[in-house]
């Protein structure tokens, strides 16, 4: 969801959206798997309207369904093993929509790079892939606030015995370094005074791990989610606190939300109170939860102020 790692934004090379490996590839074969459902997603909605704020809340009242883009990626949006439509934001959608009056939320799968351009030819209504919000993305689309914040964790061996908090550490003490393919975290460490061409590139948080517990590397660098989740099973590395990493000399934290057309306003603003209430009562972590999201993640962000304005 995000250009290459010179721009650190949600934060892989197509966000990568932030979650890699077994995320998007192993979810490929079910994006085929829901032929059915994807052809009749793809079918294209209605063309806006000339209304003020755009009038698509109506009609998807009317219509009683709403179209969701997503990339079938892990923990964000995707088909589970049951052909069933889930992760952190379809679950999300599927209740602020029930609250606008909308019954039933329908799966367009896509490849991530084609999300923006896919919501703008209007083959779904929204885009549910929990993509980060940057400048970028904010000069083509329109974001609600955001339902969830990034920190970056570390994945150590046991006992995390270089003391390695943030990359001015892993730097400070030459440590060997590793990350995964076109994270935003190599700009990090960049930034931080490591050599780019000294940083171990593998294809995921899973093959960080290995690379850690096999001794290759002394730490690899991920989302704070991501980190947490895979190292729940290993006996020889564990997570480091999240933190935020240093982007232009001051902390930086990413967010990701739901995007919509920039002329349908309501709709945006609608979901927004819908989210906001969600999040005032406790409710919004309730549903993340499952996904791995823990009170870390929950934040109070606004969309204006990750576009940069």
């Amino acid at each position: 969801m995000a250009p290459p790692h010179r721009t650190p934004s949600r934060g892989r090379t197509d966000r990568k959206s932030g979650i890699s490996g077994p995320s998007r590839r192993t979810l490929l074969a079910g994006v085929a798997a829901l032929g059915a459902v994807g052809a009749a997603g793809c079918s294209r909605v209605a063309t806006a309207s000339d209304t003020e704020g755009g009038d698509l809340l109506d009609r998807l009242r009317a219509q009683g369904v709403a179209r969701l883009g997503i990339a079938g990626e892990i923990p964000f949006g995707y088909i589970d093993k049951d052909g069933e439509l889930t992760g952190e934001a379809p679950e999300l959608a599927k209740v602020v929509f029930k609250r606008l009056g909308v019954d039933r939320v329908q799966p367009v799968p896509t490849e991530f790079g084609s999300l923006i351009p896919g919501l703008a030819s209007q083959q779904f209504d929204v885009v549910a892939a929990g993509m980060y919000i940057n400048p970028d993305r904010c000069e083509q689309v329109i974001f609600s606030d955001p339902d969830y914040q990034m920190l970056d964790s570390f994945i150590v061996r046991k006992g995390n015995p270089l003391g390695l908090h943030d990359y001015r550490d892993v730097v400070e003490k030459k440590a060997r370094f590793a990350t995964g393919t076109g994270y935003a975290e190599i700009a990090y460490a960049v930034e931080a005074g490591y050599e780019e061409s000294e940083i171990l590139i593998v294809p995921d948080q899973v093959a960080g791990l290995n690379a850690v517990e096999a001794g290759r590397v002394d730490v690899f660098a991920g989302t704070a989610l991501t980190t947490r989740e895979v190292v729940k099973k290993s006996s020889k590395a564990e997570v480091t606190e999240a933190f935020k990493p240093i982007v232009d000399g001051e902390p930086h934290v990413d967010g990701g939300g739901f995007c919509f057309r920039p002329t349908e306003t309501n709709l945006r603003d609608a979901f927004n109170e819908e989210l906001h209430k969600l999040k005032d009562s406790g409710e919004l972590l309730r549903i993340l939860r499952p996904f791995g999201f823990t009170e870390d993640e929950m934040t109070d962000l606004t969309a204006k102020e990750l576009c940069g304005g």
